[in-house]
């Protein structure tokens, strides 16, 4: 059931890679409650995925774009509010990638290379785009900007590798550039802390699927599906959340606050 939350509204959404991925299911229900949208991800992920069938579907366009460049980010600005007929009331980074975890390096032994590009992608292109639409003056007075991150910016787990730093950097970018961005627009900036997820990227961590069962244990809710985490992306696109800034938001089915559950201690007696 749509709602129009998002009628009349303007927005990009990056990272669709395919019909798995939290960004492809957050632009069908932004199309849906009303909103107008481009579709962005760099050139080597839409030679991977197949995002011209959701543009397709959204009644929209695809504007490539690297994230970690600043030619492209002002290239997509201005493709995006010349198509789109004005300035952008939401934007969703959903952008991450880790060589290191890619190529199973220890996290003993990473690539430093490797790592400052982990940074570049999957953290600092949040402040790249902030930053480059903000001199733009591509942003709408009080809009919404969203970040997609996850706990292991707080908790270590072992297989997330320095992925864990980007998260951590990408949340504080967040609180930083939320307090900027709020004083001067009204614009609200959030990260959404969400559940292990079976999309193609999360599948790619090492022991995924194990882990993905346990955090379901720990979750009274179970984990949260990406479906549900889109309806959450609505809700923080939409004018129902105007007060919500600078915060890192768990979507989580109840994980970061269970200490154990009945679920993983029949596990442990077996």
């Amino acid at each position: 059931m749509a709602y129009n939350l998002l009628k009349g509204k303007r927005g990009i959404i990056s990272g669709a890679l395919d019909s798995s991925s939290i960004a492809w299911k957050v632009a069908e229900k932004a199309f849906r409650e009303g909103a107008s949208i481009i579709l962005t991800n760099a050139p080597i992920a839409m030679r991977m995925g197949e995002i011209n069938k959701l543009a397709e579907a959204c009644k929209t366009e695809v504007v490539p774009a690297d994230a970690t460049s600043l030619e492209d980010l002002e290239n997509l600005y201005n493709t995006s509010t010349e198509k789109l007929g004005g300035k952008i009331d939401f934007l969703l980074h959903s952008i991450g990638m880790s060589p290191n975890v890619r190529k199973k390096k220890e996290y003993g032994d990473l690539n430093y290379d490797w790592f400052q590009k982990t940074l570049d992608v999957s953290a600092l292109s949040f402040h790249k785009m902030m930053q480059v639409g903000d001199k733009q003056d591509a942003f709408n007075e009080g809009g919404s900007i969203l970040a997609l991150s996850y706990i292991a910016a707080q908790r270590t787990f072992p297989d997330y590798s320095d992925m864990a730093q980007a998260k951590s950097v990408l949340e504080s970018i967040a609180r930083s550039y939320g307090y900027r961005l709020g004083r001067s627009k009204n614009i609200r900036v959030n990260t959404i802390s969400q559940s292990p997820t079976m999309t193609t990227a999360g599948s790619g961590v090492p022991g995924f699927d194990i882990f993905f069962s346990y955090a379901d244990k720990m979750s009274p809710l179970g984990n949260a599906s990406a479906e549900a985490c889109a309806d959450y992306c609505i809700a923080m696109f939409s004018d129902l959340t105007k007060m919500v800034t600078m915060q890192n938001l768990m979507h989580d089915g109840g994980f970061s606050s269970s200490g154990i559950t009945d679920e993983i201690i029949e596990e442990l007696r077996k």
